[in-house]
C-alpha cells in the first residue's frame, strides 16, 4: 500500500531497528481518512472470503478493526486486556507478551460473541512477534470458530510473527512490509536494495 508507505517514510521516527513510532498518524493521534483507506484494502483483499467478525485487542487495533468492519459490512470484536467489572460472564482467554511494553497480561473475549457458526478475520496494527496475534488464534480455536487470515498494517518481516503465524497453517496479508530499518532509514520488501530515508525533521 504505497500510501501508507509514503506516511511511514515521512512522518515514522525510527527508534532503534527494531522500533518504529507511527503515532502522529496511526496509533495515537489517528488520520481518519487513512484508517479508512486501510479498512477499504483489507476490504478488498478479504472482501471474498465469508466473513462474519473482524477481531483484534485493545486498543492500538481498534481502529483498523472498525474500518475493516465497516468495509467489509460486520461487526468487529476487540479483546480486553483486562477483564471489567461489569464483565461477569464466561470469557475465551489467551496470555499475551507485550514487547514495546515488556509486560504479560491476559486478554479475554466474551463468550456471547464469539462461536462456533463465526468466520473470523483478525486485523492489527504491528506484526512483529506474533504473541497477541498467536493469542488470539488461540482465543479463536477455543470458540471453536474459523480463523480465515490475518491482516496487519505494518509488519515488522525481519521479527518472527509471520513464521509463527504461518505454520499454524494462517494465511497472513501485511499492508507494508518492512524488511529493516534503522534511525534515518527503512527498506520495504519490493524495495530490497533501496534505502528510503525518514525525514529527521518529524517530531516525537
Amino acid at each position: 500500500m504505497k500510501v501508507l508507505e509514503e506516511r511511514i517514510r515521512e512522518e515514522g521516527l525510527i527508534l532503534s531497528d527494531t522500533v518504529l513510532k507511527v503515532d502522529s498518524f496511526l496509533n495515537h493521534q489517528v488520520d481518519t481518512q487513512l484508517v479508512l483507506k486501510i479498512g477499504e484494502e483489507f476490504g478488498r483483499i478479504f472482501g471474498h472470503l465469508p466473513v462474519t467478525k473482524v477481531l483484534t485487542v485493545e486498543a492500538s487495533g481498534i481502529q483498523f478493526a472498525m474500518a475493516a468492519g465497516i468495509a467489509l459490512g460486520v461487526p468487529f470484536i476487540y479483546a480486553k486486556k483486562k477483564k471489567a467489572v461489569t464483565q461477569a460472564e464466561d470469557v475465551y482467554s489467551a496470555p499475551v507478551h507485550s514487547f514495546t511494553r515488556q509486560e504479560d497480561y491476559r486478554i479475554s473475549i466474551s463468550q456471547k460473541y464469539l462461536g462456533p457458526g463465526d468466520k473470523v478475520l483478525i486485523v492489527d496494527d504491528f506484526l512483529a512477534t506474533g504473541a497477541a496475534l498467536v493469542g488470539l488464534a488461540d482465543i479463536v480455536n477455543e470458540s471453536g470458530a474459523e480463523l480465515l487470515g490475518v491482516g496487519c498494517v505494518i509488519e515488522k518481516s525481519f521479527q518472527e510473527g509471520r513464521s509463527l503465524l504461518e505454520a499454524r497453517g494462517i494465511a497472513v496479508h501485511a499492508l507494508a512490509r518492512i524488511a529493516s530499518m534503522s534511525p534515518g532509514e527503512v527498506h520495504f520488501i519490493g524495495n530490497p536494495d533501496t534505502a528510503e530515508i525518514i525525514k529527521e525533521s518529524v517530531e516525537c
